[in-house]
This record gives C-alpha cells, sequence and structure tokens, in this order.
C-alpha cells in the first residue's frame, strides 16, 4: 500500500495540516484547530500519534479532540509546554527530542529540533519520501515570525542552517502554513535572510 501524504487546511484557515499514511493509518502533523473538518477528512483511518511541530494555539488547538477518537498519543517538544499550556489543560502524551523517530505505515518520520520560532520548535524529516515538514521554523519566504516579531532570529537562522539546509537539496519543505519550496531553493535564499535581519517583514 503507498505511503502518500495529504493536505487539510480548512476555508480561511492559515494552517498546513499534513496527514503522512495509507488507507489504514496516518500521523497528523500539526492539526490546527478545526477538529471535525479534519476527523471527516481521515474518515476511517487510523491516526497512530498527533504531531505538532510547535505550542502555539493555531496549531494545536485541535491536538486532544482529533487524538481522543483512535486513543493516539500527542507529541510535542517539552520546551513548548509553556504555550501548550495556554490552549490544553493537560500535557501532551510523548515529550520529542531531537533524533526522535515516528513510523507510519512504510515510512519514518525524524524529529529535528529546530529552535527559534519557539523554543521546542521541531521540523520532522522523512528520507523515505524525501520531504520535511517545517511548521514554522521555515517557509519559502524564509523564517517564520510570530506575530510580526522573531523572538529569537540568529537561533531560527542557525537551526535552518544546521537542521535543515544539511539535508539534500531536492527534498520538499511543507511548511506551516502557504505553499512547499525546497531545500535547494531556500539555501540559494539563505544569504539574503541573514542580509536582511529580522526586520524584513
Amino acid at each position: 500500500m503507498t505511503t502518500r501524504i495529504d493536505r487539510f487546511s480548512p476555508e480561511g484557515g492559515e494552517v498546513n495540516t499534513w496527514i503522512v499514511g495509507d488507507d489504514e493509518e496516518v500521523i497528523v502533523i500539526d492539526p490546527g484547530s478545526d477538529a471535525a473538518g479534519l476527523l471527516e477528512a481521515l474518515g476511517d483511518r487510523e491516526v497512530l500519534a498527533v504531531i505538532c511541530t510547535h505550542g502555539h494555539a493555531a496549531h494545536v488547538a485541535a491536538a486532544m479532540e482529533l487524538a481522543e477518537r483512535d486513543d493516539a498519543p500527542v507529541a510535542l517538544h517539552p520546551k513548548d509546554r509553556g504555550l501548550w499550556r495556554e490552549t490544553h489543560r493537560d500535557d501532551a502524551d510523548i515529550e520529542m527530542e531531537d533524533g526522535g523517530i515516528f513510523e507510519v505505515a512504510d515510512v519514518r518520520l525524524e524529529v529535528l529540533h529546530a529552535p527559534g520560532h519557539t523554543e521546542g520548535s521541531v521540523c520532522l524529516y522523512c528520507e523515505d519520501l524525501g520531504v520535511v515538514f517545517t511548521g514554522h521554523v521555515m517557509a519559502p519566504e524564509g523564517p517564520v515570525p510570530d506575530d510580526g516579531e522573531f523572538p529569537d532570529f540568529a537561533g531560527q537562522l542557525t537551526a535552518i542552517g544546521e537542521q535543515l539546509l544539511t539535508l539534500p537539496a531536492s527534498t520538499r519543505v511543507l511548511p506551516g502554513h502557504g505553499q512547499e519550496t525546497t531545500i535547494g531553493a531556500a539555501e540559494k535564499k539563505f544569504d539574503s535572510w541573514v542580509a536582511a535581519g529580522p526586520a524584513r517583514s
């Protein structure tokens, strides 16, 4: 059975929710806030895990409701627990660490801790599918600010350089909002992001 990637983005929604798996089982990355719409999109596929790339409410609001249907664990980096608790009473089930592995269908997702946008921001690299899910670490236009500002611009650039630009150039970048790009395209723009600095937005 072929593993595929589906994107769910509710009408008017700014968050890309990524669904990785086959016709039987999936992992959901960044569930957003529309649990009902997402559950409808999933149909009867079993949710093995709900992974949050960071703790901001727009990305995690539906996590617990989505996970409840199949008793799936919710994963978050522990450094974003404070942000998570602004939306949810209970903690996430899995505390992700750099190098952690999730398996679904016939592929593996590797956790890349990439702080900057938030302290606990992570990306998920799937070598099998040639993709990396970047949350708000990086989008086609560069490092993603939080509400127009960069909490740690230098740290975010360092994370991009060390964790993302070291991946194969052909790797598809699937961000937490907007359209996809590639690592090769990002590499060509990186110096301009550095030169523009945090005031560029």
